[in-house]
């Protein structure tokens, strides 16, 4: 015989004929972990412990973008960092498939949703390189490193060495500030200027460098700064 049906089972019994029919709207954040979680403990009341990280974490943006340690700090299980993972992961992978085997220019507003959802909400600083051929398809996205952009002089050399070796024509480079505000910094516009004069001599094209943060993103390019 299988267990008795409980109260936690009637109320997620109800989340989810509220997500079937009114789709991820119908669900506040909290209720959105809530489900998660209840797929790495299906007889346990997840409400409390999913508000308590949103709280935690500062939102649902930065509690999906958490790294492992820093979830079991707050007492997660594997199984319950795997469920969290695993939206995040899907999130991203259906943004991206929106910029695949298109012109990345021509297709801008979905580039930057993709970059806001995957970047944004990171506590720590990284940079992302986005190689494109001639015809401005994209040929790979490239985490190259984390760290601030002040450090990062070492790695023209490096990116405009992959652009060549992925035989890319252009390149548009991308990182987060974990502020939340987009403003570019000077490090930020002399790395740029940095990969422009480094990538004029090779033939490789910077389009454009943009910044992420929770409260936007910020083109180099359309504030005549590249």
């Amino acid at each position: 015989m299988g267990d008795k049906p409980t109260s936690a089972d009637g109320h997620r019994a109800r989340l989810r004929l509220r997500l079937l029919e009114g789709g991820g709207d119908a669900l506040l954040d909290h209720e959105l972990v809530e489900y998660l979680l209840t797929l790495a403990v299906p007889r346990r009341d997840t409400k409390p412990l999913a508000k308590r990280l949103i709280a935690a974490f500062g939102g649902i943006g930065r509690l999906l973008c958490a790294d492992a340690d820093a979830l079991r700090r707050e007492g997660l299980t594997d199984g319950m960092i795997g469920a969290l993972a695993i939206a995040r992961a899907t999130a991203h992978r259906l943004l991206e498939t929106r910029i695949e085997e298109r012109p990345v220019l021509s297709s801008w507003d979905a580039l930057g949703e993709y970059l806001q959802a995957s970047m944004a909400h990171d506590a720590v600083e990284q940079v992302r390189v986005l190689f494109l051929n001639a015809k401005n398809m994209l040929l790979s996205n490239e985490a190259l490193w984390r760290g601030s952009v002040d450090e990062a002089a070492v790695h023209v050399r490096e990116v405009i060495g992959r652009a060549i070796a992925l035989g890319a024509s252009a390149i548009i480079i991308v990182h987060n500030h974990p502020s939340g505000d987009p403003t570019p910094s000077q490090a930020d516009i002399r790395l740029t200027r940095d990969l422009v004069d480094a990538g004029r001599h090779m033939k490789v094209a910077v389009h454009d460098h943009v910044i992420v943060g929770t409260q936007g993103r910020t083109s180099l390019r359309a504030q005549g700064l590249l």
